[in-house]
């Protein structure tokens, strides 16, 4: 297939471009290029002749207009997102710009160039979101793909309005749709500022490793390769006007997580003291929600679909590449909020 993906210079999209190639497909990477974008993030494919990138903002009703009639794709990856919760505390309206006004143009535009082609039978949106538009969980149960919204950030809360524009534009007008709700990402090439990354890059350095509140809150991991993989199936093979939650399957309480990458440091590169003694209980942020974990139950059961790492190897993995990649890393060190304690705004 020809893939239009939206957000292919971030974190999930430079995944789903790299594995897309790798299957064969042909790829046009739309991207407006802000703070957390990095084009090396795809510079491994970029001189393929099946890749092509078009820098544009999906905020644009004629530049999205303009791309889908020039490269005429065969499906829409729609992973463009402001993501980051902390962010979203200190500066919502960037997040509702683009999450929902963003997605709006986007399927407008989708809308227009699937109707003035004929509505071709195979043409997809699939539409890539998140776990945290379902709210928090208790110490037991699951997400489902039934499971009401209960957003409790403004993060969480555009993405829950982007999946219900994405439904609505399914039912009222009949747009074939596909939807996805993951779990935390992690591995290659995320951006540090997120946990993962922000733990290693601190322990490499020398500084505090903040853990918010007492570190009890549980997050389900999922690598970002086994993601990448969930989402091109499901957009291949995945019903119709169906959502399909992809976790996982890998619970642990954020303090495990920060000792685990500690001590994989503590064996790849050993420090003078063991990088755990860095770790520094921080204030908790506004509305952190307690729990996510996601029950994967229909992609297992419809599509064949389970994750391959598990968190002992798909985390000592992850540091390897962040050891083996430091210019990346220094690249990104001068962006806006990088290093700094975000989200603090109440």
């Amino acid at each position: 297939m020809k893939i239009l993906v939206t957000g292919g210079a971030g974190f999930i999209g430079s995944a789903v471009i790299r594995r897309a190639i790798s299957d064969g497909h042909s790829i046009v990477n739309v991207d407006a290029l802000t703070y957390a974008a990095c084009l090396d993030n795809v510079a491994s494919v970029a001189e393929s002749p099946t890749y092509v990138f078009e820098h544009a903002d999906i905020r644009n009703a004629s530049a999205m207009s303009g791309v889908l009639d020039k490269h005429q794709p065969d499906a829409i990856m729609h992973l463009a997102a402001e993501s980051h919760v902390d962010r979203s505390i200190d500066g919502p309206a960037a997040f509702i710009d683009t999450n929902l006004t963003g997605t709006y143009v986007l399927l407008e535009a989708a809308r227009a160039y699937w109707v003035g082609a004929g509505h071709p039978e195979g043409f997809r949106f699939h539409h890539i979101s998140t776990d945290e538009v379902f709210g928090s969980l208790g110490e037991t149960g699951y997400f489902t793909e039934d499971s009401p919204y209960q957003p409790n950030s403004p993060y969480s809360a555009s993405k829950a309005g982007s999946d219900h524009l994405v439904r609505a534009w399914r039912e009222t007008y009949g747009l074939p749709v596909v939807l996805t709700n993951c779990s935390n990402n992690y591995g290659p090439y995320q951006f540090p500022e997120k946990l993962i990354p922000v733990v290693i890059l601190n322990a490499l350095a020398g500084k505090p490793i903040p853990v918010y509140g007492k570190g009890d809150n549980i997050r389900d991991w999922l690598h970002v390769e086994d993601h990448a993989e969930a989402l091109l199936l499901v957009l291949e093979k995945g019903e119709l006007g169906r959502s399909y939650n992809i976790g996982g399957e890998n619970e642990m309480a954020n303090l495990d997580l920060v000792r685990m990458l500690c001590t994989i440091l503590d064996r790849l590169k050993p420090g003078t003291a063991p990088y755990s003694d860095l770790i520094t209980f921080v204030t908790d942020r506004p509305g952190h929600d307690r729990r996510y974990a996601i029950d994967p139950t229909r992609i297992r059961e419809e599509l064949n679909w389970r994750p391959s790492h598990t968190p002992e190897t798909g985390l000592e993995q992850t540091v390897q590449w962040y050891l083996d990649n430091t210019n990346w890393l220094n690249a990104l060190q001068a962006r806006n909020g990088v290093g700094k304690r975000l989200g603090t705004a109440q």
